[in-house]
């Protein structure tokens, strides 16, 4: 596995004016992560429900970090082809365009 994608620069610079929110947030983060599901298992829940919000930058940080640990095209696609039958097919075409810019390293590394 390569080491997770350096987060945007936008994330950095509120992190670090927010110290507090940022603990917070990887408090969240951590605990949520405990339980019998593995890492990639995880990741491709996280980009499931990202998808569900539709919530385009999420959907691009899911795809990156996952891509890092090894997760393939082909698994992160079934993914978006599993959101059809809940969000639709208007807004799984949406997010099936953010994953791909993703994929494609088009996504500004937002």
């Amino acid at each position: 596995m390569s080491s997770m994608p350096t987060p945007p620069n936008t994330y950095r610079a509120f992190v670090q004016r927010y110290p507090k929110l940022a603990a917070g947030w990887e408090a969240i983060a951590s605990a949520g992560a405990e339980g019998p599901l593995g890492q990639k298992t995880v990741r491709l829940i996280k980009l499931a429900v990202a998808c569900g919000a539709l919530r385009e930058g999420a959907v691009h940080a899911n795809v990156r970090k996952a891509l890092a640990m090894g997760i393939t095209r082909e698994e992160i696609e079934q993914v978006i082809a599993l959101t059809a039958g809940t969000l639709g097919l208007p807004s799984t075409v949406a997010v099936f365009s953010w994953v791909e810019e993703a994929l494609d390293g088009h996504d500004g590394g937002r």
